[in-house]
């Protein structure tokens, strides 16, 4: 079995754990996260997730003592290999759809050749076909707007 497949296989089994144990279990409280939007035109880099949850925005998790800016600017890196090259923070919102988190949104342009990652692809879909499978914790940006 190719080692992407198994990067993927072990992404799933990691993701859909964390998720179920802290959606029952949130010990830490409400988790710091952030979002890239990435456009090209009239389509937004969006990540096909190896989990089977569907579309999410480039983003992730922040460390502790990370700062929002620089959480964004690995996430980005790390889904999508491309490298920020300027960035402007547009605005702060809370979710509790599947866990509790607070979600830093960034606009951000970006350079270098995408690749995907054990996290998923990287596509670029306009926003009507991200309102089908965005995750429901993204989809208040979505919002924003249109």
């Amino acid at each position: 079995m190719p080692l992407q497949t198994l990067s993927r296989q072990a992404f799933w089994l990691l993701s859909r754990s964390a998720i179920a144990i802290y959606s029952r279990l949130p010990i830490f409280g409400a988790l710091n996260g952030v979002v890239a939007l990435i456009r090209y035109n009239d389509s937004f880099l969006a990540i096909e997730r190896s989990d089977g949850r569907g579309l999410s925005f480039p983003g992730g998790l922040q460390f502790p003592r990370e700062s929002a800016e620089k959480a964004m600017v690995r996430e980005v890196r790390e889904e999508t290999g491309l490298e920020v090259t300027r960035f402007s923070f547009r605005y702060r919102y809370y979710s509790s759809v599947e866990y509790p988190l607070n979600i830093c949104v960034f606009d951000a342009e970006v350079a270098g050749h995408l690749r995907s990652s054990w996290e998923g692809a990287p596509c670029w879909l306009p926003i009507s076909e991200l309102k089908q499978r965005l995750l429901p914790s993204q989809r208040p940006i979505l919002d924003e707007l249109t």
